[in-house]
């Protein structure tokens, strides 16, 4: 269907048709040889149909929340915001795709809606690694930095917002302007950057990609949080009581927060940089598939993080008045 709508572009019908169907065939057959099993399909459409119900059911309680009460409207909770948006985007637009596709057992938009997908998936998952970035050096440096402002200040976080999507847009278009491509991946009915192209300019892109986009934000994220807790510490030291508490539940959050970044991201990235720069097909269907639904499983986890843990938030829960009024 996709290919025969092809032929309402440029040039002679006839040409046009039989070289888009074939384009479109040799495309969605690629990958033919490492399909996964049927029962191989269902668990993989019940894994993405269980990250696409969640992931959108718990991002949209974090908006109605921020809609609900205008006290969670802080500055630094306009990341979590942005993270929500994101990742409930990236639920909207990219995982729905191919949660058809696996259904179907392979990829339904052709060249095109492989290229969107990879392109969205990409870029709205850059903005949350760069928000959780970004929000853990704001939490580092509000509790060691002294800041004597009476009156809340929306201008740094609505700055930090709009970096986060610039520097995401910088690093996912372009891959739709030449600098590689986004492909199918894994038992296709996905599609990323092409990790398995031979080329100096893939492999360049591929490089910048990992060390921009997944390794420096990490290191980034661990030093914050590394002297976020050398600074709990310091005032522990003065007060044990509840110093002591707070000490401890931070390093809670600190340590879920940095655990599941980990696990959720960097299987992905090692998978990927061995499918790039290993021998051919050292990657099986199924270590492709399982580090991708890590990756996309974020999209459930960090709201019950930086929301569920979020003091603010847990406060308002808990109030009685609420539950009364609250019936979602």
């Amino acid at each position: 269907m996709l290919s025969s709508q092809c032929t309402m572009f440029s040039g002679p019908p006839d040409l046009n048709y039989s070289f888009n169907v074939s384009a479109d065939r040799d495309f969605s057959t690629s990958t033919g040889t490492e399909m996964l099993s049927p029962t191989g399909f269902v668990v993989l459409s019940v894994a993405l149909g269980f990250i696409m119900t969640f992931g959108f059911v718990n991002n949209f309680v974090v908006l109605l929340l921020f809609c609900k009460f205008k006290t969670l409207r802080t500055p630094v909770n306009m990341l979590l915001l942005n993270i929500s948006i994101s990742d409930m985007l990236v639920c909207v637009f990219g995982t729905t795709l191919s949660f058809a596709s696996s259904i179907k057992g392979r990829w339904l938009l052709g060249r095109i809606g492989c290229s969107w997908y990879g392109f969205v998936n990409s870029c709205f998952g850059i903005v949350s690694l760069i928000s959780l970035v970004i929000l853990s050096y704001d939490r580092y440096s509000t509790l060691t930095v002294c800041n004597n402002n009476r009156w809340p200040d929306y201008r740094k976080p609505l700055v930090a917002v709009c970096c986060s999507w610039v520097y995401s847009l910088i690093w996912t278009v372009p891959p739709l302007l030449g600098w590689s491509s986004y492909d199918l991946e894994g038992a296709g009915t996905s599609c990323s950057v092409s990790w398995k192209v031979r080329t100096a300019q893939s492999h360049a892109y591929i490089i910048c990609l990992f060390i921009f986009c997944l390794g420096l934000p990490m290191l980034l994220m661990v030093y914050c949080y590394g002297r976020l807790l050398w600074a709990v510490k310091q005032v522990g030291k003065h007060r044990r009581t509840a110093a002591r508490r707070r000490e401890y539940r931070i390093l809670f959050m600190v340590l879920t927060t940095v655990v599941c970044y980990l696990v959720c991201w960097m299987p992905y990235g090692v998978v990927a940089m061995m499918a790039t720069f290993g021998p051919d097909n050292i990657i099986s269907p199924v270590a492709s598939v399982v580090p991708s639904l890590l990756a996309k499983s974020s999209t459930v986890i960090n709201p019950l993080i930086y929301i569920l843990m979020n003091k603010q938030v847990g406060r308002k829960l808990s109030d009685q008045p609420i539950h009364t009024h609250m019936h979602w």
